[in-house]
């Protein structure tokens, strides 16, 4: 395969790096509002210990770490899936405390990373993670991460299915994109799910809304849906994020049966109010009749499945 073909993005859903008309204006809302005070604010929520209960045969143990990323039990298996223990993205403060103790996390079976933004592929935090089938990450990310330790680094494409004593995992589509920077827009993205002791997680990623929900839905039966809610008011305006509505949609879309949002209320990465996706999920999930689907964890709170 030439270079010029190793550069090229390898996903039909593809939310482009173009900013829409008005960038300028919400990017300054963006400063102004959320940036700047957020440097001053001292971060709320607490840090709590792992629960480590034994689970009963079938149950599935979902713990927020924060932001989008998750401690799973499930089956006889444990997995992390973007995890992101950093205090500061850049010049963005983090909002509230990490729900688990990073050294305290035992060693897990597989870590996975849905796509390679800072927010979500955090070097230090996957550096101090031990995981004893090492890493998976989209096609053409494992240059990113071979230097952390891993004991190994599994790149998936799209629908690719690995087993892992026992556990699969599929790479499901999303619409978003995956470039680190600005050149390497040929880094694939997507979410995950994981299929152990008869039970499914599926973990969306980032992704805007889009008909591939309902594809997934089709081809694999999903129990627990870690759906993104947040940073839908984009200062790019780009269509990269869900809004708790479409949120609420693509779960119903996917036939899934417990919704538990993420990436909201921990990086200043949108214009809405913090309070606000929560809200509009539950008005949203009342309104459509599945809101006895729906459970909202605090950081670090375990809930069973």
């Amino acid at each position: 395969m030439s270079r010029r073909m190793e550069k090229k993005r390898t996903s039909e859903h593809y939310s482009g790096l173009i900013p829409a008309k008005g960038w300028p204006a919400r990017n300054l809302k963006m400063l102004r509002q959320h940036v700047v005070p957020g440097m001053f604010r001292k971060r709320s929520g607490e840090t709590k210990t792992l629960e480590s209960s034994p689970l009963e045969s079938g149950q599935v143990r979902v713990t927020w770490i924060g932001h989008a990323g998750f401690y799973v039990e499930i089956g006889d298996h444990s997995v992390v899936i973007d995890p992101n223990w950093a205090k500061w993205l850049g010049f963005l403060k983090r909002i509230r405390e990490p729900g688990l103790h990073l050294h305290e996390l035992p060693e897990v079976d597989l870590v996975l990373v849905s796509h390679a933004h800072h927010d979500h592929m955090h070097k230090k935090s996957l550096k101090i993670l031990q995981s004893s089938n090492g890493v998976v990450v989209p096609t053409g990310s494992a240059s990113l991460v071979k230097s952390l330790g891993f004991s190994a680094v599994h790149e998936m494409q799209v629908w690719d299915m690995m087993e892992f004593d026992g556990m699969e995992v599929i790479h499901t589509p999303a619409m978003h994109w995956g470039a680190r920077f600005i050149h390497d827009t040929h880094r694939d993205y997507g979410g995950y799910i994981v299929r152990a002791g008869g039970r499914s997680v599926y973990h969306c990623g980032d992704s805007a809304y889009f008909l591939g929900f309902a594809e997934i839905g089709a081809r694999h039966n999903i129990d627990v849906a870690l759906m993104p809610i947040g940073a839908y008011d984009a200062p790019s305006g780009r269509p990269v994020h869900m809004n708790p509505e479409e949120a609420v949609r693509a779960f119903i879309e996917l036939g899934a049966k417990v919704l538990i949002p993420m990436h909201y209320g921990t990086f200043p990465l949108g214009n809405e109010p913090l309070h606000e996706p929560v809200e509009r999920l539950l008005a949203e999930a009342d309104r459509l009749g599945v809101a006895h689907c729906v459970m909202v964890p605090q950081e670090g709170e375990a809930v069973i499945c």
